[in-house]
């Protein structure tokens, strides 16, 4: 596998890609990968003829109060991993190569990118939509695959490819989870031995609720539960439970078409995200 840190060898392999008829695969991702991110490099090898995965922690995206200093970072165990998967390219640049100086461009995508981490995380998803519109451009990939537990943000994305042109097929890839049902995250490594077990709440309480509300619960009362449940589990602040339309995030407030129940809530100094399905009975 090459890694390549400059645009000029970046467009040179993507060069020859292209001149012997290959299709290309783009997997997104900040590093600290885990078997989640192995998932869609699978994923990318069935899509596509040749598959680059990018590593940037991308600091537009965070808030001033957020983890950018501490987000985890592992070049070399996440080459060994890319390595074993069969990726063929780590498009790896450095923040002068994404942001060189002048840099004034910003994307913003509404509609579904208002209320739940638009609202708890004001000015994220516009450092999201910056980022990967620059990867987008850089890479050129014919198909970018991203997981579903990032549920809010892979809309932003199939929302942004539709209206900018990009002509990229998105994939979304279902969320990976541990055996304990937790989804898997990079930020999963801030918990402690403590916190790990307490976590296991968040996919248990969201599937309590997913089911209650296909069984005929009002969406509002199995939400409150969830709450609850969150809340006992040691969960400080629980930003949001909502039941959304899987399609624009509009609010659900009766289970008549397919919907998405949502998740995001801090444990001890860690902010966990989850998202489950959610069909009316056929």
């Amino acid at each position: 596998m090459q890694t390549v840190r400059s645009i000029d060898a970046l467009r040179n392999v993507l060069a020859e890609y292209r001149a012997e008829g290959r299709t290309v695969a783009l997997v997104p991702t900040m590093g600290a990968l885990h078997a989640g991110h192995m998932a869609l490099i699978e994923e990318a090898r069935i899509r596509a003829d040749r598959v680059i995965a990018s590593i940037f922690v991308n600091p537009m995206q965070f808030s001033p109060s957020e983890d950018l200093d501490s987000y985890p970072r592992r070049e070399a165990a996440d080459v060994r991993m890319l390595e074993e998967a069969g990726c063929d390219l780590l498009w790896a640049p450095t923040l002068d190569v994404m942001y060189p100086e002048g840099f004034a461009t910003r994307i913003a995508v509404s509609g579904v990118t208002e209320g739940l981490d638009g609202a708890a995380r004001p000015g994220h998803f516009d450092g999201v939509a910056t980022v990967v519109s620059k990867l987008f451009n850089q890479v050129r990939p014919d198909v970018a695959l991203f997981g579903e537990k990032d549920y809010q943000q892979l809309l932003l994305i199939r929302r942004m490819v539709t209206d900018l042109d990009f002509g990229i097929t998105i994939i979304g890839v279902p969320t990976q989870r541990d055996d304990d049902g937790l989804a898997l995250s990079s930020r999963n490594a801030y918990l402690s031995p403590e916190e790990r077990s307490a976590a296991r709440a968040l996919p248990r309480a969201l599937g309590e609720a997913a089911a209650a509300i296909q069984k005929g619960t009002p969406p509002a009362a199995a939400i409150a539960a969830a709450i609850k449940r969150l809340n006992d589990a040691g969960f400080d602040p629980v930003d949001y439970v909502e039941l959304r339309d899987a399609e624009t995030l509009e609010l659900v407030d009766t289970l008549d078409r397919e919907a998405r129940l949502l998740a995001a809530a801090k444990l001890g100094r860690t902010r966990l995200i989850d998202n489950l399905a959610v069909r009316p009975a056929e």
